[in-house]
């Protein structure tokens, strides 16, 4: 039957049967995990949390690897995330797939994924500075103040676009002021700067409708000295102390890492939480899976046992081999790494073991890359690693336990130095290649923004580290600061390839420069760290100027343009011709409400940078925002003509024919954006208002319908919406609409003009007074409210009691 599932097991399926049925020990554990299913989550002694902890090497992935398999066997849903993920976000993702494989589809999360996905990919593409996409109720109010203009803040793109220049007075101060809380307006500014506040609620709710079907999930959290500095505050909030909604409580969760729970953070949450910390085998475990596997020979298994350290992930492996000679025991000449192998006789098998210890992680390409065998031999060869207990599956490829990998490396280090630096040499030379390959010609930006080029670059560094520690440390860290221009992400990647190239190749100054970097990210972010690739890293002028430039964008997207200006303008003195820094300098001041020196600042990009379609692009729209319709079209002609994928610039042009009445040329240039991009709000009310004008209601309420429903917490969209009710004399779904507006930006000053007529309208007068008395302390000076008023005012008066002419 088409679709149903093979009788015939994966080799996944059976490496992983082989290794439970050599799981030994841990039965305390096991036993206590499994009862919890059945204690009542009311009950005191309902645990919540599991977290596995201890060395390395004492095998706590195997544990939960086998932690899960007895849940899924008891019915529960489950999903594992390990270090493969990188943020909170990703983690959801993986979630949200193997869930999926398991039958329970989490689609509306799904979908908010998918958003993030591409608001995040517009703000990594900062360094490009991306047009415009919609606005959201922060870059409403900031536009309405003068003070955003084209403005981008991360996810967003421009704001003023979304408000006539009629409207850009008043309140700047007041903005200003709030500026920071601005910023964190609107789902998808949120969705960018702090996307789990956005994220975990729709989690929650996906994990309680799932619950019908699934009493039991568990999430599992595996390497949480990795994966603990992004997730453990994250899950604290959502578990302890329920920021985010409530966490369904036939949920667990189980994390393991080599350190106990923070106890500053974990320490009221007590009664709930089970810690269980593993130690190395007992002797009598360690004989049994040495006996399990047919090594009783006691010289041999007295080896083992000394060697090992009884910790299981060596245990096992040695248990493998089998070995049965005691003749082979007790070598002093020979090295750790040369016991561990000694019982490997193939010798291909031996050199393939010690090749592949090079690369960080591998697949079937890099292996073949790695083990140096004829292509006839790596596709057995490869299965062969990947069932060896020292070797786990992750984030799709495989890669070795820290506690086998690391004596290998420095084995093979201390005894062939130029051996080691030709290997690493190699492979940095396969994933050049490849890298290479992969670019197809696109520029910096876009290669930056891939994530699977920039995944073969990190591994390039990586080799290069390893082989030349001095004479490849500028260049990766020239690389870091575009890691750090693209996202945090990216930044935390090349910091942890930083140390573990230090580590690796006992070289201290990269693996100062990755726990240095890791640390200015997580205590500042991204500025911080690229202050510190500024302050120690010694660059020459033209990099120190790129690295000024992005830290700018950085500042800028956080809402400190005072300091985003400062580095602009150091930028800019130590390289005076990087079109990037006027570009960006141009924006942060159009955003701070200076459009004639943002243009300016365009003005010198595009002369340096002449075929800069976006440059083109969004000093077309600052023209428009200040009624210059002739010079944007021009700049927005030129811009769609070097770029005609670009969705903001056909969006903008139309809005600008809109405003010069071309009516048909408009509704032409928003149908192209909306090819481009039709989940783009902004343009779907503008499309609106140019049905309105020919007289096409039905169509303008439907854009604007759209347009809301793609971006709820739109604050403008909300209004727009209110509008186009109002004329249709929906006075009470306009109400609905405009208090919606004002909810969202409690600031916006013509929501409120336009709620005091749809309410007196609704014989709700005295309301309607206060409307137009706030709308006009917002605005002062505001005429349209203020023509409003005499005819609120009599009706208000003509419908008090006591207040009617005397017949």
């Amino acid at each position: 039957m088409p679709g149903a599932r093979s009788s015939v097991p994966s080799m996944q399926e059976l490496i992983e049967a082989r290794r439970r049925l050599a799981f030994v020990g841990r039965g305390a554990e096991r036993a206590a995990f499994v009862a919890n299913f059945d204690v009542p989550p009311q009950d005191p002694g309902r645990r919540f949390l599991f977290h596995v902890h201890g060395n390395a090497g004492v095998g706590k992935t195997f544990l939960v690897r086998e932690l899960a398999q007895l849940a899924r066997e008891a019915g529960a849903l489950t999903a594992y995330v390990d270090e493969s993920t990188s943020s909170v976000p990703e983690a959801m993702e993986v979630i949200c797939a193997q869930f999926a494989r398991q039958g329970r589809r989490f689609k509306d999360l799904e979908r908010l994924l998918a958003h993030h996905r591409e608001r995040r990919r517009e703000a990594d593409s900062v360094t490009a500075d991306a047009p415009p996409g919609e606005p959201s109720a922060a870059g409403t109010a900031l536009a309405r103040a003068g003070l955003v203009g084209i403005g981008m803040v991360p996810g967003i793109g421009p704001f003023a676009g979304a408000v006539d220049p009629a409207r850009l007075a008043g309140a700047a101060d007041q903005v200003r002021a709030g500026l920071g809380a601005h910023l964190r307006g609107g789902d998808d500014v949120r969705l960018v700067l702090s996307p789990e506040l956005v994220l975990t609620p729709v989690l929650l709710e996906e994990l309680a409708r799932a619950a019908t079907r699934f009493p039991r999930q568990v999430l599992f959290f595996d390497t949480y000295e990795r994966t603990g500095p992004f997730l453990d505050a994250w899950l604290h909030a959502t578990m302890a102390r329920h920021d985010h909604g409530a966490m369904p409580a036939n949920v667990v969760v189980v994390t393991a890492g080599r350190n106990p729970l923070d106890r500053h953070r974990w320490g009221s949450c007590g009664g709930s939480v089970a810690e269980l910390p593993l130690l190395p085998f007992t002797e009598e475990e360690a004989r049994q899976v040495l006996a399990d596997r047919g090594v009783v020979a006691e010289p041999v298994v007295e080896e083992i046992l000394r060697l090992t350290g009884r910790l299981p992930v060596l245990v096992s492996t040695l248990a493998q081999t089998r070995p049965a000679d005691p003749d082979d025991v007790g070598d002093p000449s020979a090295t750790a790494v040369d016991r561990f192998l000694k019982w490997e006789h193939d010798p291909v098998h031996r050199a393939v073991a010690l090749n592949c210890a090079f690369p960080r992680r591998l697949d079937a390409d890099v292996f073949r890359a790695a083990a140096d065998r004829p292509d006839e031999e790596a596709d057995a060869l490869f299965d062969w690693l990947r069932g060896l207990p020292f070797v786990t599956e992750r984030g799709g490829g495989i890669q070795y336990h820290d506690v086998v990998r690391a004596p290998m490396l420095r084995s093979q280090r201390l005894r062939s130095p130029r051996g080691w630096t030709e290997r690493h040499n190699r492979l940095a030379g396969t994933f050049a290649r490849w890298r290479r390959e992969a670019e197809g010609g696109r520029d910096g930006d876009a290669l930056w923004a891939d994530d699977g080029w920039r995944g073969l670059r990190l591994a390039e560094s990586y080799h290069l580290l390893c082989a030349a520690p001095r004479t490849a440390l500028p260049l990766v860290l020239r690389d870091a600061v575009d890691a750090c221009d693209t996202g945090d992400v990216p930044a935390r990647q090349w910091a942890q390839a930083l140390a573990e190239a230090g580590r690796d190749t006992d070289a201290e100054a990269p693996a100062r420069w990755g726990s240095e970097l890791a640390r200015a990210l997580e205590e500042g972010g991204r500025a911080a760290a690229l202050e510190l690739l500024l302050n120690r890293a010694g660059f020459d002028a033209p990099a120190e100027a790129y690295a000024r430039s992005v830290r700018g964008s950085v500042l800028r997207h956080s809402g400190a343009y005072e300091r985003a200006l400062a580095e602009f303008d150091r930028a800019i003195g130590l390289d005076p011709g990087q079109a990037r820094a006027y570009r960006s300098r141009g924006m942060t001041r159009a955003e701070s409400g200076d459009y004639p020196a943002g243009i300016a600042d365009l003005d010198r990009a595009l002369a340096l940078d002449p075929d800069d379609g976006r440059s083109y692009a969004v000093r077309g729209e600052y023209h428009r925002v200040l009624g210059a319709y002739d010079a944007a079209l021009a700049d927005l002609d030129r811009g769609i003509a070097l770029d005609p994928a670009r969705d903001f610039a056909w969006a903008s042009r139309g809005a600008t024919r809109l405003s010069r009445g071309d009516l048909d040329a408009a509704l032409a240039d928003l149908g192209r954006a909306l090819e481009l991009k039709p989940d783009y709000g902004w343009a779907l009310a503008r499309r609106a208002r140019v049905w309105r004008a020919l007289g096409e209601d039905a169509r303008q309420m439907a854009d604007l319908d759209r347009a809301v429903a793609l971006q709820p917490d739109w604050a403008w969209g909300a209004c727009e919406r209110g509008d186009a009710l109002r004329a249709a004399g929906r006075h009470a779904e306009a109400l609905a609409a405009y208090d919606r507006a004002v909810e969202l930006d409690p600031a916006y000053a013509s929501a409120y003009a336009s709620r005091a007529v749809s309410r007196s309208e609704l014989g709700r007068h005295e309301e309607a007074l206060a409307d137009l008395d706030r709308a006009l302390e917002l605005r002062p000076g505001y005429a349209w409210a203020t023509s409003r008023r005499p005819e609120i005012l009599a009706r208000a008066r003509a419908s008090r009691p006591g207040d009617h002419p005397q017949g």
